[in-house]
C-alpha cells in the first residue's frame, strides 16, 4: 500500500524537487522559510502555508513566480489568463506580475501526486512565458491598427 503524505516540510519538499532534477536553495527571511528553484531559466519560489500538527511541517504550499513588469503591461493580461486557464492564477502585485498555484496535501496524497503537481507547475510556467509573449504581440498589433485607423480618420 502506498504511504500517503499528509504534510510537507522544507526538507521533504526539497527532496521531491531534487528527485525530479531541480536545483533547490532554501531561503529564510524574517523566520519564514521558502524554497527557490527554476524551470526553463524561470525562477520561482515555493512558499509554505498552513502549519501541520508536526512542528516545521505544513499541509499546503504555493508555487509562485513573480516577474517584474518593465514598461506598461497590456490591459487585461491577468484577467484573460485567469478566464482561460485552470490551476494557476495571475495577479498584479505592485510592479510584479505573479503566477501562483496552490498544492494541498492535508487529506493525504501520494508521492506521485506531488510529482504530478510539480510537472503541472513546470508546464504552466512554460505556457505563462508563451502567453505573455503572444499577448504582448497581439496588444502591440492592436495598438498599431488603432493608430493607423485614427490617422485615416484624421486624413478624411
Amino acid at each position: 500500500m502506498t504511504q500517503l503524505i499528509t504534510h510537507v516540510s522544507p526538507q521533504s519538499l526539497t527532496e521531491v524537487l531534487q528527485a525530479a532534477g531541480y536545483r533547490v536553495n532554501p531561503s529564510e527571511q524574517n523566520g519564514i522559510v521558502q524554497l527557490l528553484s527554476a524551470s526553463q531559466g524561470i525562477g520561482y519560489a515555493v512558499r509554505f502555508g498552513n502549519p501541520a500538527v508536526e512542528q516545521g511541517s505544513f499541509v499546503d504550499f504555493t508555487f509562485s513566480c513573480a516577474l517584474r513588469v518593465q514598461g506598461e503591461l497590456p490591459e487585461g493580461v491577468a484577467e484573460q489568463w485567469n478566464a482561460t486557464r485552470r490551476f494557476a492564477r495571475l495577479s498584479l502585485q505592485g510592479e510584479f506580475l505573479v503566477m501562483e498555484m496552490d498544492v494541498v496535501v492535508a487529506a493525504g496524497v501520494s508521492n506521485e501526486h506531488l510529482r504530478g503537481n510539480l510537472e503541472l507547475w513546470d508546464r504552466l510556467l512554460q505556457e505563462f512565458i508563451v502567453y505573455l509573449r503572444d499577448f504582448s504581440q497581439t496588444a502591440a498589433t492592436h495598438t498599431a491598427k488603432s493608430a493607423v485607423a485614427e490617422q485615416e480618420e484624421v486624413a478624411l
